[in-house]
């Protein structure tokens, strides 16, 4: 099992932003700055209201996205819809699971792979108290309750990485409540994912989980554009600031995880309503542990590993969800990932720790939740 290097949870003991003489909107990179157009990205959830996107918001707030106009659009839940946007030329990004990825690709649609967010696998399994397996294995033969059916294609490999035939277990499609449905006794087992796990238990959804970090080796969801727009030189510098944005959120999210999660909340008061503190940022940390990954393992914020793509391709080709073979190096890129990580990194660590928690904030143990995850 891979693990992480201790984070440094950092306070807010050097007083505001503005007290360090950074302004409200902080310090965005001149690179960053010069860049300019637009950017829509589209997310897989049918809503924006998580905290799945909290380097987005966090960038949002420092102004490091510069004269970019960005928006991020909620989507519609159905599975392949991020992916179809984008080749729709509806949206310019999609984050779709590399389940759905892989459903585009095979689909003939023209799409490539420039950011890897989630560099753990970031998908569960939920289980009522008391009823999860010892053995991953034993998933074989459950009724699996999933949001869309289209989520399908992200169940069936992790099953298979397992040696667990596909066909062996039925799905049921339970829409919004799928996580209720599981409580009511309407399948065995819930797709759940990293994030989620914590707002199910703010929400008191209370279950067991086989987590990805027990016995998953596929990758997790990226950022997707059309082919021509990877291949097209002239929007290099735009994609090359628009990911730095993100990239400098995903470094503040790691440094001060209450901070990123005030911000967020504050983003959503209807989100913050529902859950407290601890447990809005013991989801945030979570995403955070996914998307940093293996850290000392991976050149940077977005990077791809080829070989565990290749191993996921590989897999998806043995058990018929894609009839051809694909080359992981021929879908994926980290072209714009080298600029991306280019930022001031002593201004995002001043930004992080200057930032001002509320009382409720400031009382969350950060420790006690890292021991939990």
């Amino acid at each position: 099992m891979l693990r992480l290097p201790r984070r440094r949870f950092l306070s807010a003991t050097g007083g505001t932003v503005a007290a360090l003489g950074l302004g409200s909107a902080g310090f965005a990179p001149g690179r960053a700055q010069a860049a300019s157009g637009t950017v829509r990205w589209v997310s897989p959830r049918g809503t924006i209201e998580v905290l799945d996107d909290y380097p987005y918001w966090v960038a949002k707030k420092y102004g490091w996205f510069g004269d970019i106009e960005t928006t991020l659009e909620p989507g519609p839940m159905e599975a392949t819809a991020t992916i179809k946007l984008v080749d729709q030329e509806q949206s310019d990004m999609g984050f779709p699971s590399p389940g759905v990825f892989s459903l585009g690709l095979e689909q003939g649609m023209p799409i490539t792979s420039v950011w890897q967010m989630g560099a753990f696998d970031v998908f569960s399994f939920a289980f009522r108290p008391g009823e999860k397996p010892a053995d991953p294995k034993e998933l074989a033969g459950k009724t699996i309750l999933l949001g869309s059916i289209g989520w399908k294609s992200i169940v069936d490999p992790e099953l298979a990485q397992l040696g667990i035939d596909p066909a062996s277990v039925e799905y049921a499609e339970a829409g919004n409540l799928w996580g209720q449905a599981l409580l009511q006794g309407q399948g065995d087992v819930a797709l759940s994912w990293e994030g989620l796990r914590a707002q199910w238990t703010g929400q008191g959804l209370e279950f067991d989980y086989l987590l990805p970090y027990d016995f998953s080796r596929l990758p997790a969801n990226t950022f997707v554009v059309r082919r021509s727009d990877a291949e097209d030189a002239a929007k290099a510098e735009l994609y090359e600031a628009y990911l730095r944005a993100w990239a400098m959120g995903l470094e503040f999210g790691y440094l001060n995880p209450r901070a990123t999660t005030q911000i967020v909340m504050e983003q959503f008061p209807g989100l913050a309503s529902t859950l407290a503190p601890d447990i809005a940022t013991e989801s945030m940390m979570q995403l955070a542990k996914v998307f940093r990954g293996p850290w000392d393992q991976r050149e940077g914020w977005g990077w791809h590993d080829m070989e565990q793509w290749q191993f996921f391709f590989d897999l998806l080709l043995e058990i018929g969800q894609i009839t051809k073979p694909i080359v992981a190096t021929d879908v994926c890129s980290n072209a714009w990932v080298p600029a991306a990580n280019d930022f001031d990194h002593a201004a995002v660590q001043a930004a992080a720790d200057g930032f001002e928690l509320s009382d409720d904030y400031a009382a969350v143990d950060v420790a006690v939740i890292e021991s939990r995850l």
